[in-house]
């Protein structure tokens, strides 16, 4: 909850101009490495409970990027990586539903015999 107050935060000082671009960069550079840098030391065992948390955190991530990308009162830049984040987001929802089924169906069985 204390993080998407701050996020709300963070998006109203933005929206006010009390925030600049390097600041909300910065922020998501520094994010996007500690995030790959988790994820390449997690364990292959470890992949499919990994993507359904991923896909979870990516749901929120289309929710907030909905109100960025729809909003009129917010500048056209941050529209844009509203925009951006959407794609992303729902690229990697449909991504993991799709590797997960594919990985659902090394699992069935064939035409009644044993798997």
């Amino acid at each position: 909850m204390a993080l998407a107050n701050g996020s709300a935060t963070g998006l109203i000082l933005a929206a006010e101009g009390g925030l600049d671009y390097m600041s909300m960069l910065f922020v998501f550079m520094l994010s996007t490495f500690i995030g790959v840098g988790v994820i390449r030391r997690v364990s292959r065992l470890l992949h499919t409970p990994l993507m359904s948390l991923t896909n979870a955190i990516s749901a929120i991530a289309v929710v907030g990027s909905l109100i960025l990308a729809g909003g009129e009162h917010y500048p056209t830049g941050i529209r844009v990586m509203g925009a951006i984040a959407l794609f992303a987001s729902m690229t990697n929802i449909v991504s993991g539903f799709l590797i997960t089924d594919r990985m659902l169906k090394m699992f069935k069985t064939r035409d009644g015999g044993k798997s």
